[in-house]
């Protein structure tokens, strides 16, 4: 993590900014056939419970203060590892869960790009205002994720971190949408793995007169032991 700043002339540290780190779930069996999930509840499998426990032996040493998860099995069996391992609870938010993804959820991503050309095209190059299947579009999913997890942060202490427990692709959105990146260059940020996370870091915590701002710290980030998979889902 990013040493932080302290006041020489004062003598005393400056307010410590507050940190999210955003951990996709482990590897389930849909993952390891390349099928896209989206809001389908499906469990985690025994690699993406391997991958949980593993991971969270790590993210332990970061500390937090609070852990919200999606709502959907896999997500919320990940983060139970993470409680485990910190003694911290584990509450639930739906705004956290994947995208839904409508007529795509349980088909292979070939079967996807051989039906639906056109629009799986623009998914994949990033388009944030698809439709994923006539479901929600990344833009729909990065609102409810930023909002979900402000209402999180409130929750924090200065220099606290949060840990939210969420599915690869609203992971991408909910960061996009967070940093205010523009919505047609959201699709140069790259996805996230199983059990890999990334981190964000509040830039101004000594200053209420300016809008929240992060920094994007860390970004699929694990261990190397993990193999990769789709990164939605």
């Amino acid at each position: 993590m990013n040493p932080r700043a302290v006041d020489s002339a004062a003598g005393d540290s400056a307010p410590e900014g507050r940190r999210i780190v955003f951990w996709r779930h482990g590897r389930t069996e849909w993952n390891a056939r390349g099928l896209f999930q989206g809001q389908e509840d499906i469990a985690l499998d025994d690699l993406g419970r391997q991958q949980a426990a593993q991971a969270a032996h790590e993210l332990k040493h970061l500390a937090p203060s609070l852990i919200v998860s999606s709502d959907l099995e896999r997500a919320r069996d990940t983060a139970a590892a993470l409680s485990v391992a910190t003694g911290v609870s584990v509450g639930t938010d739906a705004r956290f869960r994947e995208t839904y993804a409508g007529k795509w959820q349980g088909l292979a991503f070939a079967d996807i790009g051989e039906r639906f050309p056109e629009d799986q095209q623009a998914w994949h190059e990033g388009d944030p205002h698809v439709a994923a299947g006539g479901g929600e579009s990344r833009s729909d999913v990065g609102g409810r994720m930023k909002a979900g997890t402000l209402d999180a942060v409130d929750q924090l202490a200065p220099g606290q971190t949060l840990v939210v427990v969420s599915h690869g692709g609203a992971i991408r959105a909910g960061v996009a949408a967070l940093m205010g990146i523009p919505a047609d260059l959201w699709g140069s940020l790259a996805g996230v793995a199983n059990c890999h996370w990334s981190v964000l870091e509040e830039l101004n915590p000594s200053s209420s007169a300016v809008p929240l701002r992060w920094q994007l710290t860390e970004h699929n980030v694990g261990l190397a032991s993990m193999p990769s998979s789709p990164l939605e889902g």
